[in-house]
């Protein structure tokens, strides 16, 4: 009898034909998905829809955050509650895309950022690794999916994040090794998924329909996009009728325990795979082969960290689609290092540093394989033209008979010298004294990094600015051809949503993220009619009444817009004069043209920037830059 009944369990939980599900057999997934925020989704929903509404899986998701740092476009839930209002989305979404569960790893979502670095940091990276793998013990999928950690400008840290999370729990989960009390006393067991894949392109690729008929007669693509609409506090209301969901789904293959092919149709090929731990199967990806002297350019930290990382998870095929740029001060020399790999008895060779017209580098040649040590760095000088722009940066020659060549992209970042001045006073409807004499930096309707301005009357700025000694003094002037102001005064957060101008202070000049900055968005009017401003995605939020002592900000209507004033003191945005004469800075404006948006309604259409590059409101790496006078 007990031998029976040990039998009569173990097929059920297999799920024979009328069991019941239960134990390991219940939880067991297919495809386990590791996202940031609740919507993230979006990246992968409609192969999701394919897998589980056509092909049958078992498909479960993860997310770090219930999403509650983000903004809300249908009502006035903030904070912990947004986060209650994005789960209860999200589970609508996912109930029609046909997702068994949903799970969530408790993690705070703090603020927009585009740093991997302080993500983790916030998160704590090995606690939250911990309760991932868990879950991978725990459900046991065999695919794996999540988003691409590439610190590509606009990703998100906290994608980042996830998607970095995700690959090393890939291989923790397999090793017993790792958060051992889990065997010892969770009762799970070491398992490793059997392939792990991102959204997005790659060299190993899996294409996958997203207009192959589910059994109901829809496609996943509709299903998706149908599905995804619940995201409404996220404005994906009107998302059902997106027709860039019908092109083929891609993805890359980055881990796996079969072999890797060029292209694939399934996220299945080579499965199931026998065995609770089967051996990774390494990518058959080799670098260009390199001469006996390698150079690089050194990129910004947090792209040099991605790299490092890479190789450790050797997953170096995937971040070939990924180039990364170096940020120099338009008008003005900037070092930019190059790496020389250049070992004792390497063969001598000259190296030519080219860019395009109207950038210069100095020196314009170099001599390798004559160095002292086996690497060495030099600093080479570029300057860019004071029009800004993009370049490529080349470093090649000819070593032992064989080409040696690096290159990196540089973009260019404006600079505005800031006098100093008496302090002007606040007033709007004066024009002399000491604004008067402040430089003007234009913002043209071209310098969108979200959405698209046609042309000036729709939005475009300038600002102009200097310093008492005390204070920093900022007016911006908006063209905008429809003012909209649907902010209630009990509702000052989220300047994005509607009319505004956001000021950005990095007080080290090219910080990794922006909770050593000074960020703060001002409405230049309430519902009311009042200007009123608070601090965003910085170490303090919240209305400048609370967080911003001594901060004045003021506005008036104009002839074809708004301006806006502030006065910031140095010491509220952590500048010491005494010790630093150059800092970051970033004048963005965000515009929306909806007249009869309701209250709090996110109307936003458009974004300019005096530094325009995607996300880059959460990267002071890409801010500009201003010197200021003695």
């Amino acid at each position: 009898m007990a031998a029976g009944m040990v039998l009569v369990g173990t097929a059920m939980a297999e799920g024979g034909m009328g069991a019941v599900l239960q134990g390991e057999g219940l939880l067991k997934a297919d495809v386990l998905a590791v996202f940031a925020h609740p919507d993230d989704e979006m990246t992968l929903a409609p192969v999701v829809a394919d897998l589980a509404l056509r092909g049958g899986k078992r498909v479960d998701h993860v997310y770090v955050t219930r999403g509650e740092g983000g903004g809300n476009m249908v009502g006035r839930h903030a904070g912990r509650a947004l986060g209650v209002l994005r789960e209860a989305e999200l589970r609508r979404c996912l109930d029609r895309l046909g997702v068994r569960r949903c799970w969530f790893l408790e993690r705070e979502d703090f603020a927009y950022t585009e740093s991997v670095s302080v993500t983790m940091e916030k998160w704590g990276h090995e606690g939250t690794l911990e309760a991932l793998v868990r879950l991978v013990r725990t459900l046991r999928p065999e695919v794996m999916c999540t988003m691409n950690p590439a610190p590509t400008p606009g990703q998100h840290g906290n994608h980042q994040a996830a998607g970095w999370l995700a690959v090393e729990a890939f291989d923790a989960a397999a090793d017993p090794g790792r958060f051992p009390g889990q065997v010892e006393k969770e009762g799970l067991r070491p398992w490793r998924p059997r392939k792990l894949y991102f959204g997005g392109t790659g060299p190993f690729m899996a294409v996958v329909s997203a207009t192959r008929e589910l059994p109901d007669g829809r496609v996943p693509a509709r299903v998706a996009a149908e599905a995804l609409s619940e995201h409404r506090s996220q404005a994906f209301g009107n998302l059902g009728a997106a027709p860039w969901f019908l092109r083929p789904q891609q993805l890359q293959l980055v881990k796996s325990v079969v072999p890797f092919m060029a292209e694939e149709t399934d996220l299945f090929r080579g499965l199931p795979v026998e065995g609770d731990v089967p051996a990774r199967v390494p990518a058959p990806f080799r670098a260009a082969e390199a001469g006996p002297v390698k150079i690089r350019f050194l990129p910004r930290r947090s792209v040099s960290r991605y790299e490092e990382w890479v190789e450790e998870q050797g997953i170096v095929s995937a971040a070939t689609t990924f180039h990364p740029d170096v940020p120099v001060v338009a008008g003005e020399a900037t070092p930019v290092p190059l790496e020389v790999v250049d070992p004792p008895g390497s063969p001598k060779g000259r190296l030519k540093l080219s860019v395009p017209p109207g950038w210069t580098v100095t020196p314009g040649e170099l001599e390798v394989g004559v160095a002292a040590r086996p690497v060495w760095f030099h600093i080479l000088q570029v300057t860019a033209p004071a029009s800004g722009g993009d370049a490529m940066l080349t470093a090649a020659g000819d070593v032992g008979g064989k080409g040696v060549k690096a290159e990196v992209r540089l973009h260019a970042v404006p600079r505005l010298v800031l006098p100093r001045v008496a302090a002007p006073g606040m007033g709007t409807e004066a024009d002399s004294g000491a604004w008067g004499v402040m430089p003007w930096a234009v913002i043209p309707h071209t310098n969108t990094w979200q959405g698209t301005v046609t042309e000036p009357s729709d939005v475009s700025a300038a600002f102009r600015a200097g310093h008492d000694g005390e204070n920093l003094w900022v007016e911006v002037r908006v063209v905008d051809d429809v003012v909209v102001n649907n902010i209630a005064p009990d509702d000052i957060r989220g300047h994005w949503r509607s009319d505004s101008v956001e000021v950005c202070v990095d007080p080290e000049g090219g910080g990794e993220h922006t909770l050593g900055a000074f960020k703060a968005g001002v409405f230049p009017f309430d519902m009311t009619g009042k200007v009123r401003a608070a601090r965003d995605a910085d170490a303090r939020p919240g209305p400048i009444e609370e967080t911003a002592p001594g901060m004045a900000v003021a506005s008036a209507r104009t002839r074809d817009g708004y301006l806006v004033r502030m006065k910031i003191p140095w010491g509220l945005m952590g500048v010491d004069l005494g010790k630093a004469r150059r800092v970051g800075l970033n004048v963005l404006v965000y515009d929306g043209d909806k007249r009869e948006a309701a209250p709090g309604e996110n109307h936003n259409k458009s974004r300019l920037a005096w530094a325009p590059r995607p996300g880059v409101q959460g990267r002071p790496e890409d801010w500009g830059v201003v010197v200021v006078s003695p």
